[in-house]
């Protein structure tokens, strides 16, 4: 297919909305974006465009469905839906734009995704993954985040907050809240993933993140067997890439020239 600059893509029974900047996946690497559990593709904001520009690839940004203007998903969610996203959704996807070769770039919820494809699928076309504020294990740092978040929807302005940026908003918050807070979430781990990721990673953290804590790298650091670069940023909480721009896409852009750059030279002595 031939990617617009926005448009949906057919995966499976769902609809799922992109947005392309940057130069085509036939021209160029590209940088996947996987989003948060309440972000789309439009929450992204400025972001993919100044990445493309700091690193010269394409970046594709999509919401996930259920989330944007993708199309709903069934509720309630089960505790494995990263699990689907990463095995069953994402392949299709990357085979859908024509992915040839790049690395993916998640926050959050789409980190641990990023992670699960990464350590599950060995698809040689991932030449690393960049993982921002990404969850490997419970904490019950994360939980009390996460009822805080049920509050603030039920009572505060949350809802309509969201309501801006996802037609189906009480399923995108419902289906990521409720799922994190059921008592069957609680054993929720996703580390034996990590020994068979064979890829580059980098993790970016803020150090006030309210989601986790530093324990989440320490245990990529226990369990990877490739390389992990991290850049914990100071003063910083969940969202480095809004609250941090310029060192984020310091810390992206250069993991991308590195890793990129080795490929594509490995590539041209080969030719």
């Amino acid at each position: 297919m031939t990617l617009q600059s926005s448009g949906t893509l057919a995966i499976g029974e769902a609809r799922i909305e992109y947005r392309m900047t940057g130069p085509m996946p036939d021209v160029a690497p590209t940088l996947v974006l996987l989003h948060e559990g309440l972000g789309c593709a439009a929450l992204w904001g400025d972001f993919p465009r100044a990445l493309a520009e700091a690193t010269g690839c394409g970046v594709f940004a999509y919401s996930r469905a259920g989330y944007g203007a993708s199309s709903p998903v069934p509720m309630p969610r089960g505790p494995d839906y990263m699990h689907v996203e990463a095995l069953d959704v994402l392949p299709r996807l990357l085979d859908a734009i024509g992915f040839r070769r790049g690395l993916l770039v998640g926050h959050s919820d789409g980190a641990s995704i990023a992670a699960i494809y990464a350590g599950g699928v060995q698809d040689h076309r991932v030449r690393g993954v960049a993982l921002m504020a990404p969850h490997f294990v419970m904490e019950e740092m994360n939980l009390a985040a996460i009822a805080k978040a049920r509050d603030d929807y039920r009572d505060g302005p949350l809802r309509a907050k969201l309501a801006r940026w996802h037609q189906h908003v009480d399923d995108a918050f419902h289906g990521w809240n409720d799922t994190w807070l059921n008592p069957r979430f609680r054993d929720w781990d996703i580390s034996e993933y990590l020994a068979y990721i064979r890829v580059p990673m980098l993790i970016i953290q803020g150090e006030d993140d309210q989601y986790g804590t530093v324990r989440q790298i320490e245990v990529a650091q226990e369990e990877c067997y490739c390389p992990v670069d991290v850049t914990l940023l100071p003063g910083v909480g969940h969202s480095p890439y809004r609250e941090a721009p310029e060192p984020t896409l310091a810390a992206l852009a250069a993991f991308a020239d590195r890793i990129l750059r080795v490929h594509e030279s490995g590539a041209d002595r080969a030719a």
